[in-house]
């Protein structure tokens, strides 16, 4: 593809939008987030082609190509599939498909919430695609945005999910189903972004089970987790939970714009697949929160358990102290006595006393008794 067409094309797009600032982008996110680095090998146009009736009749290489094979016969499509596209090139296929600047900028800008829009006749999807990583045990997130038209499907992706391929090649394989035009391909990225959840529930229950084992096993570990599963269970419910609302509105237009009567069948059974990924991840959160007043419980009993345990070791400790000080006080005395008596004053009027000597000892033994019945009366011995 020629460099010049689309870099002229963005800058006449972006003089129409925002004459006052050219060098700026439509918008900027709102959200702080690291742009991840694209290696050189991945080409942000994945694969093009052109259908007519469901098969592939032709390939363009580039952009342009494409912009001139798509006028033709009724029954012809052109399916276009751009993997974290520049500004230019994704400016310039708005311009060639009149995309609205709005969804334009949101495709730009990404991390959008799960919507739909529609403008005039083009419907702009953005879905939320997951991954369930074993060996960290997260859940990875990937954007996906679709601009479906009469007779064109532009995606944008901004992550690894979806299989886009695996989509094109079913469809390519089902020439009944993909010559229904645009909107079945609409259905198949859904049914496989919802598929896709599968894993995922799977491997959140599988987590789930492990911290249920943890927390009665007294792991004490697990609130961390449990808090941080309880962040991936909520990021990937807020990817789930618009979905729902996103089909219904397709729903709601069936009949306004004619959709065919197999697609809509085909919607529906999306439907009740994303009911029940509904549904398991807001009982997900209601067991997590249930898990984790439970294991706030069994922590409050545990301090409560070594809280006894140390009062009790803190009153056998008591008592051995009492016991030592009263036997203390009792050889105390006597040991005052006779430390009294041990002097060598030749003025103590007791030296001399006949009686003086026994009068130590009974003394010694009379004080002694005294305080062990004290200490005795007291429980300290």
């Amino acid at each position: 593809m020629s460099e010049w067409r689309p870099l002229r094309r963005a800058k006449r797009v972006r003089e129409a939008t925002n004459p006052g600032d050219r060098a700026r982008a439509p918008e900027r996110s709102m959200d702080p987030h690291v742009a991840e680095e694209v290696p050189l090998a991945d080409r942000p146009l994945v694969d093009t082609a052109i259908y007519r009736d469901g098969r592939r009749v032709a390939t363009p290489s580039s952009l342009a190509e494409t912009y001139r094979h798509l006028p033709g016969a009724d029954g012809t499509m052109a399916w276009i599939g751009l993997y974290r596209p520049a500004e230019e090139e994704l400016l310039a296929a708005a311009e060639e498909f009149d995309l609205h600047k709005l969804s334009v900028e949101d495709a730009i800008v990404a991390h959008q919430r799960p919507k739909i829009e529609r403008y005039g006749e083009t419907l702009f999807v953005v879905l939320r695609a997951a991954r369930y990583l074993d060996e960290p045990e997260e859940v990875s997130f990937s954007e996906l945005h679709l601009f479906i038209g009469p007779n064109f499907v532009l995606t944008v992706r901004h992550g690894q999910a979806p299989d886009l391929a695996a989509v094109r090649h079913r469809m390519e394989a089902d020439p009944d189903l993909l010559g229904r035009g645009p909107e079945a391909v609409l259905y198949a990225v859904l049914d496989n972004v919802v598929d896709g959840y599968a894993p995922v529930i799977a491997g959140l229950q599988n987590d789930i089970d492990e911290i249920e084992t943890e927390v009665f096993g007294a792991d004490p570990h697990v609130s961390r987790r449990i808090y941080e599963l309880s962040r991936e269970v909520i990021e990937f419910q807020r990817a789930t939970g618009p979905l729902l609302g996103i089909l219904r509105s397709l729903e709601a237009g069936f009949e306004k714009y004619g959709i065919d009567e197999e697609l809509q069948r085909y919607l529906r059974d999306v439907t009740d697949h994303a009911t029940t990924v509904a549904e398991r991840v807001d009982g997900f959160r209601q067991m997590l929160d249930n898990i984790l007043t439970v294991n706030a419980t069994l922590v409050t009993q545990a301090q409560n358990e070594e809280m006894k345990k140390m009062t009790e070791a803190s009153y056998a400790q008591n008592e051995e102290i009492k016991k030592i000080s009263a036997w203390a006080a009792i050889l105390f005395a006597p040991t005052l006595i006779g430390t009294v008596y041990g002097m060598n004053f030749d003025a103590m009027p007791e030296l001399h006393w006949a009686l003086g000597y026994p009068f130590a000892l009974v003394l010694m033994a009379a004080v002694c008794l005294g305080l062990h019945a004290i200490f005795k009366r007291r429980g300290w011995l």
